[in-house]
């Protein structure tokens, strides 16, 4: 019998849509990084996913967000994010949590329960923190550096924090795990120089609708990647 998920099990191998719908995982922050991860991951099976995002959308989030359309201005992101991917698998758990990650909300979060903690998050302390719950908790996490200001989408790729460059967020966070004695942080980062925005006062970084959908892709291409090898060798 044909199913959605017929091309991917072709491709992955007979059943890996099915590991994966058994699999729960959790992404903080669903703008133009990771929504693109979240609809990868329900598209390609994934049974139980949980949104934080606090956000609403917004005109200027048009260009990159999967979830922004004339429509959902106004709407949070996340719930937003929900109602389209419950279009593409009905069957899929999705849990909206319309909280900003920080000191006060991290007891709210159960971490040992999921399989995988994506952050896609904008906040170096907030990264941080995230960091070191999913690390304290030996779940496996992602993190998203900067994918602003950048205009070359075939520049990102996937390595430990230790051997980022160039990206300022890299940077910072590179100082905080090491000060903090965490090893093996997996991030997705592009080796492209972001460019100086000049001629405004607004500090938003620019963007477009090729660089921070791509690394969203990755990010999800890596969980799916490592959430069925954990289950080949179990």
């Amino acid at each position: 019998m044909v199913t959605q998920f017929e091309r991917f099990d072709r491709l992955y191998g007979e059943n890996s849509s099915r590991i994966l719908s058994n699999k729960n995982v959790i992404i903080f922050g669903v703008g133009g990084v990771g929504s693109f991860t979240a609809e990868a991951l329900i598209r390609s099976g994934l049974g139980n996913l949980t949104i934080v995002d606090n956000d609403i959308v917004e005109l200027t989030n048009l260009n990159r967000q999967i979830q922004a359309t004339y429509d959902t201005i106004g709407m949070n992101k996340a719930e937003a994010l929900r109602d389209r991917l419950l279009t593409i698998n009905p069957k899929t758990c999705i849990i909206v949590m319309v909280k900003y990650f920080d000191e006060k909300s991290n007891k709210d979060f159960e971490f040992k329960k999921y399989d995988y903690v994506i952050d896609a998050i904008d906040s170096v302390k907030s990264k941080i923190l995230l960091i070191e719950e999913a690390f304290k908790s030996g779940i496996p996490i992602i993190s998203s550096m900067g994918a602003g200001n950048k205009f070359d989408p075939t520049r990102f790729r996937i390595s430990n924090i230790e051997d980022t460059k160039v990206c300022p967020l890299a940077r910072i966070i590179r100082k905080e795990v090491r000060d903090r004695n965490i090893k093996g942080l997996k991030v997705v980062w592009s080796d492209e120089e972001a460019i100086k925005i000049t001629g405004t006062n607004d500090r938003s970084p620019g963007s477009s609708a090729f660089v921070p959908p791509v690394a969203g892709l990755i990010i999800a291409s890596e969980v799916v990647k490592e959430l069925l090898k954990e289950e080949k060798y179990e």
